[in-house]
């Protein structure tokens, strides 16, 4: 697997740009726009949270073992939320996409399908990853169904596994698509998107 580094993926309507701590104040302004932090099943930053939250993930980064995005909505110019890979092992060609949230007014509209059919195309046809792995938490039902809508197959569950913001212990489900499984992924999710009015849950 090619060696991780920042770039920008982009379609007419939504940009993914490297994230930098100038993103801060945005994101914070995202979270809002719905108060995801509220939701015990993800990892949006509350207020005043935003900066920690994005020298964690650069910290990752450095470290090699993440790559955060800003996602950009083109024609407003707006940030929307943020995703990234992580869990990336070059030594076994593998990598997870997650940390992935959105403004509510974004949610179940073309905006995830997009940013996925990005980080996949640049995962399995740019960097040359094997499998691309996804988790979640067990009660996030809406994320389980958006990365089944993606193709993608439910490898297990891991039980006792993470702490939750709230400090209970989620058990995770965990998904993945092989190199092998991609042509058809690609095809569908371009489908979805080329469909009036498309939309999905987040």
């Amino acid at each position: 697997m090619r060696k991780i580094e920042p770039c920008t993926l982009e379609s007419t309507l939504v940009r993914l740009e490297p994230l930098a701590a100038d993103h801060a104040a945005a994101l914070e302004t995202a979270a809002r726009d719905g108060e995801l932090w509220k939701l015990r099943v993800t990892s949006v930053p509350a207020p005043g949270e935003a900066g920690a939250y994005v020298a964690a993930a650069l910290k990752g980064r450095g470290e090699g073992h993440m790559l955060p995005f800003a996602v950009r909505d083109v024609p407003s110019g707006k940030i929307i939320g943020s995703t990234r890979y992580h869990d990336i092992v070059s030594a076994v060609e593998r990598l997870e996409i997650g940390y992935t949230w959105y403004a509510r007014s974004w949610q179940r509209s073309h905006v995830n399908t997009t940013c996925k059919l990005l980080l996949m195309t640049h995962a399995f046809e740019t960097l040359g990853a094997r499998l691309v792995g996804w988790r979640t938490d067990n009660y996030n039902f809406a994320s389980q169904r958006a990365i089944e809508r993606l193709g993608a197959r439910k490898d297990g569950v891991l039980r006792h596994h993470a702490l939750r913001r709230d400090g209970t212990v989620r058990d995770t489900v965990m998904y993945s698509l092989a190199a092998g499984e991609w042509p058809e992924v690609k095809a569908h999710l371009q489908y979805q998107l080329a469909r009036p009015g498309n939309s999905e849950p987040c």
